[in-house]
């Protein structure tokens, strides 16, 4: 049953969807990952593929960026795929000094100024959470893979160009975001945590560390595409039957 964004029959896609938000990152893990993956969707080239894991079925497809994008494929999957768990794997920009440049992060939480959630179903929290249970299978998979994993709220950003503020307390925007747990920024987590909890699925969010607001360090989007390989391997290492 196709969606106006999504092509596959029912059956196509696993119960784990990894999900970048780059749809070549999705098309770069399938073939070098997957074995025998099969290309499901390709509507507004959104890429998505399902294959096999070390014998374990598992999809990946991108999101596209922001949360309005990911808003749509996540639910979709969700609610009409039959899919149970979604991991977002991505990228992020550092707000502490803490974090460095490749370093990847699970996240605890995820705070945004966002009105997503309102306008979806009402819920104001500022905050939305990831499932306790796929949090503990990541945390597991980066053990055996002897991985270091940094555990922290990240924040989800409507804005990817944000300008400059003035204010009296000289404090900035990422003052206020580190003051609430969050040691990074990308632009879906916030959303995808919501639609789960709406729906009663699962998803959690592992990002890579792409650049450094502290260092002002920055990779290429070739090695965001194509090295931020220890995320996928967590990830893959988590999925169960």
């Amino acid at each position: 049953m196709a969606t106006p964004h999504n092509q596959a029959n029912i059956g196509e896609i696993a119960k784990t969807v990894l999900m970048p938000g780059d749809p070549l990152r999705a098309k770069f893990i399938a073939e070098t990952f997957l074995e025998n993956p099969v290309q499901f969707n390709a509507v507004r080239n959104m890429f998505g593929y399902t294959g096999t894991y070390k014998g374990k079925k598992v999809s990946v497809m991108g999101s596209g960026m922001g949360m309005p994008s990911i808003g749509i494929y996540s639910y979709e999957l969700f609610a009409q795929y039959g899919v149970e768990n979604i991991i977002r794997i991505g990228s992020a920009g550092a707000y502490s000094e803490d974090v460095n440049i490749y370093d990847v992060i699970l996240a605890t939480k995820a705070y945004s100024e966002s009105s997503y959630a309102l306008t979806q179903s009402g819920y104001r929290d500022c905050f939305t959470y990831p499932s306790e249970e796929l949090n503990a299978k990541l945390r597991k998979a980066a053990e055996r893979l002897d991985i270091p994993l940094h555990e922290a709220g990240i924040h989800s950003s409507d804005v990817f160009y944000r300008e400059k503020e003035n204010r009296d307390d000289g404090r900035t925007y990422i003052d206020d975001v580190l003051d609430k747990g969050c040691v990074c920024v990308e632009m879906e987590s916030f959303a995808l945590f919501h639609n789960a909890r709406v729906l009663g699925k699962k998803a959690a969010c592992l990002v890579t560390i792409s650049d450094s607001f502290v260092t002002n360090e920055e990779t290429t989007p070739e090695e965001r595409q194509n090295s931020f390989t220890n995320m996928m391997k967590i990830a893959l290492e988590s999925v169960e039957d």
